[in-house]
């Protein structure tokens, strides 16, 4: 059988693959021209005359995988995308095969129970309470969720949700003008976005209070309230970073959370990256107070090591989510025994895969424990790397990291940061990102890999000095 004969060469292929990348064999970043990659990779001839399959696929797979990003190379240091787990992968393929779309319960039963669980999980961790399972019912309100794809449609998807509070008749009659959100302005820029998508114009997007290092100050929201409010706006949300994408710090969530509950404002709170801390006791504190949130996003797709894409939208309150989207369409919203749960009513999707499978399947085989290891692991390894960047002369840390995240400075204007960036990306070896903190530019270490260690860094540091010498 072809399939059967094409998919065990193609896990030979992965296998070989993450065993260099783990090795640190070849480089982390490889970019040819676009143009000699279409013509190595022979896309036409594949794409007009087929028979892509056996040696032919198994060549064709070398000279792919020759060229791709190693997310398991020790030098890979730029962003916040997992290095994923081989079973997550593993999740991947069958659903791949499977295809249920399972926004609705009856095209895909069990990649449901999945994700209800999950769910349920991840509800448990941030402090909401979880629903029971169908068919149970809930005596009273309780959290709920929905997996999406990417954290910047859970973030639209969660200010949807607040927009609905906030202004019920949205739906049928566009947002009022009035409506504004306040975030930080180190917020992701899918915020921002969201903003936009909802209708409700940039204008409406308004700066939340911070310190020098982009963090909300608590003491300095009520007089930020009062003029909103004088100026006869009404914010609808305040966004939180936990943690911001930049520098990866976290905002004080137990103070706004509070006063938040006492202005009956939505507090959303962006945890994409960081609250996968949750899982650590040593690190969740730095997420104190977010059970006082009205909803949260949670990216698997980073920290918890599951393959591209897989996003949380939490909430404290499921009716809130539930009254996010109204819609119409004969063929699936209709009377119906219904055994399971649907989805499709808290997302803007409607075909929707499978994706807690890639998640479950990354828990099921290391659990827990080992997740919360794993995270801890990577934020000692950027203290330390912090530390040793601290101790060089002509670099400057911008700040002690408190978690995986590390930002720091050679001599030189922003633009020289951005050209040391290109030299070693160029290289190859170290793959590493820049981020704008503070109102100026910083090379930027988002410590992902499990490969890496702190011998890695110190090479790092060694061609660093080679092209700032240069």
């Amino acid at each position: 059988m072809s399939f059967e004969r094409d998919a065990s060469l193609t896990v030979d292929a992965l296998v070989g693959f993450l065993r260099q990348s783990q090795d640190g064999v070849g480089l982390a970043v490889h970019q040819p021209p676009l143009s000699e990659l279409v013509e190595r990779l022979e896309l036409r001839k594949w794409m007009t005359q087929g028979g892509l399959s056996g040696p032919a696929l198994g060549e064709f797979l070398q000279r792919y995988l020759d060229s791709v990003t190693r997310l398991h190379h020790p030098g890979y240091m730029a962003h916040q995308v997992a290095v994923p787990h081989p079973s997550g992968a593993i999740g991947s393929f069958v659903d791949g095969l499977t295809n249920n779309a399972m926004a609705i319960y009856e095209m895909g039963p069990p990649a449901t129970a999945i994700e209800f669980e999950l769910i349920r999980w991840m509800l448990e961790k941030i402090g909401f309470t979880a629903p029971p399972c169908p068919p149970a019912i809930a005596s009273g309100p309780s959290g709920g969720g929905v997996l999406v794809h990417g954290g910047s449609l859970a973030n639209l998807t969660a200010l949807a949700a607040a927009r609905s509070r906030a202004d019920p008749d949205a739906w049928e009659n566009g947002p009022s003008r009035d409506l504004v959100v306040l975030a930080p302005a180190e917020a992701h820029y899918s915020v921002a976005r969201a903003v936009g998508v909802l209708g409700l114009g940039q204008r409406a997007l308004r700066p939340a209070p911070v310190d020098d290092n982009g963090r909300v100050v608590p003491d300095r929201l009520p007089e930020t309230l009062r003029r909103l409010r004088d100026e006869g706006r009404r914010p609808m949300a305040l966004v939180a970073a936990a943690c911001s994408t930049g520098a990866g710090l976290y905002d004080p969530l137990a103070e706004m959370g509070a006063f938040c509950r006492e202005e009956g404002l939505w507090l959303h709170v962006d945890g994409a990256h960081g609250a996968s801390a949750l899982l650590s006791d040593r690190l969740k504190h730095h997420l104190d107070g977010i059970a006082l949130a009205d909803s949260v996003v949670w990216d698997a797709h980073k920290l918890l090591r599951t393959p591209t894409v897989c996003a949380a939208v939490l909430v404290r309150d499921s009716r809130d989510l539930d009254a996010a989207f109204r819609e119409e369409a004969s063929y699936l919203f209709h009377e119906k025994d219904q055994p399971g749960f649907d989805f499709i009513h808290r997302t803007v999707e409607c075909t929707k895969a499978a994706l807690g499978l890639r998640l479950f399947l990354v828990l099921a085989s290391e659990g827990e424990a080992a997740l919360a290891r794993y995270v801890e692991r990577q934020t000692e390894l950027a203290q330390a790397a912090a530390a040793r960047i601290a101790q060089v002369p002509g670099l400057e840390l911008a700040v002690t990291p408190e978690l995986n995240i590390v930002c720091f400075r050679v001599r030189g204007s922003d633009e020289r940061q951005l050209e040391v960036r290109r030299q070693l990306v160029a290289r190859g070896r170290y793959y590493i990102s820049t981020a704008s903190f503070r109102g100026r530019r910083w090379l930027r270490l988002a410590l992902m890999s499990p490969a890496t260690e702190l011998s890695d860094i110190d090479g790092l540091l060694e061609e660093l000095a080679e092209v700032g010498s240069g």
